[in-house]
């Protein structure tokens, strides 16, 4: 009886593997056959079990992809748009409503794309492996080999890599976004586009800068949650600062309250902090503005332009440059007498001589 079982398991051993699965072993006890439980097992168990590895990546996949998307719904309404929320508030005749934030929905899918893209091909890699460890392929020179090419890969595309660590960082941390005015320190200009390796501005001038994130050690953003437009009114010194500054903050407030000014939003009353400098041509006098983000240029060349026409009705002149110049005037030389010919110093003969002795 002992020699009968152990034939059974050395036929079962040569039909199933070391490792029989319980379909081949039912089907070898069935019908006691090595060859038609080996092809049961090809055709049926190892097929099952790769649908099974398929079907749970792509479930796996979807899951992420729904944590991920939650994830980053959660960062388009983080704390900092309930900042800019509070920001906007009703002012006279006019309530600020919430416009469509571009510049977060850019951020959000970008990162969010980025999230799906790497956690869809982690999963579909360990598939793979095991889907080749379902042909019985040694899984180990193939780890090996991945192991080298990555290390190979690491120090010849670190520039790279901190591309994308940068860029992630970027977007997590919203540094900065589509739409923004940013100063890198080479280039200033408003971002068109942030990828994880590089970010593109257009400056003033309409060129293009193409900037790895790796290369950017400090940024100044000049639009985000709000801008300030600071302007310093200059004015002569024989002018009377109270009334002028009087003048600027009247001014300011019709801005403010002007329902028909809607190329730029003010969302705080204007402020006059006073006299800023005593300049060497005139006295200046700072007027600052809370803006929407990016729009403080237009306010200020607004806030220009009224101001300038206030002033010339009111007769207060803007200084030009002057000079005090002192003119030292020296006493003239004593010289010779006009006379005199400087050729020839001796006095000139009468008039007589001249005549009678030619």
């Amino acid at each position: 009886m002992v020699l009968a079982q152990n034939t059974i398991d050395e036929g079962l051993r040569d039909a199933c593997g070391t490792s029989p699965s319980r379909l081949c072993e039912w089907v070898f006890e069935w019908s006691d056959s090595e060859g038609f439980a080996t092809a049961l097992d090809i055709i049926i168990n190892k097929p099952l079990r790769i649908l099974l590895i398929l079907l749970f990546a792509f479930v796996l996949t979807r899951v992420v992809r729904r944590v991920v998307q939650r994830f980053g719904e959660r960062l388009a309404h983080d704390r900092s748009r309930d900042a800019v929320a509070a920001l906007r508030q009703k002012r006279t005749g006019r309530l600020l409503l919430d416009a469509p934030d571009s510049r977060g929905e850019s951020r959000v899918n970008t990162l969010v794309d980025v999230l799906q893209s790497v956690s869809a091909v982690a999963i579909w890699t360990i598939a793979f492996l095991l889907v080749l460890g379902e042909f019985n392929v040694s899984l180990a020179p193939l780890l090996a080999g991945a192991g080298i090419v990555g290390i190979a890969l690491g120090f010849g595309a670190q520039t790279i890599v901190a591309d994308f660590l940068s860029g992630l960082f970027m977007l997590i941390e919203d540094q900065f976004g589509v739409g923004d005015v940013i100063n890198t320190g080479d280039a200033t200009g408003t971002v068109e586009k942030v990828s994880l390796r590089t970010t593109t501005l257009r400056d003033v001038n309409g060129t293009v800068w193409h900037i790895p994130n790796s290369a950017i050690r400090r940024i100044a953003n000049k639009s985000q949650l709000w801008s300030r437009a600071v302007l310093d009114i200059e004015v002569a010194y024989d002018t009377d600062l109270r009334r002028a500054a009087g003048i600027i903050q009247r001014v300011a407030d019709d801005l403010w309250a002007d329902t028909e000014f809607d190329t730029g939003d003010i969302i705080d009353p204007p402020e006059v902090w006073g006299v800023e400098d005593l300049g060497a041509d005139g006295i200046k006098i700072r007027l600052v503005v809370r803006t929407d983000p990016a729009e403080q240029w237009v306010v200020a060349r607004e806030l220009r332009l009224r101001i300038k026409e206030a002033f010339d009705e009111a007769g207060i002149e803007f200084p030009f440059p002057q000079r005090t110049v002192w003119v030292r005037q020296e006493p003239p030389d004593e010289g010779p007498d006009p006379v005199v010919d400087m050729a020839d110093p001796r006095p000139p003969r009468p008039t007589e001589d001249l005549v009678d002795n030619p």
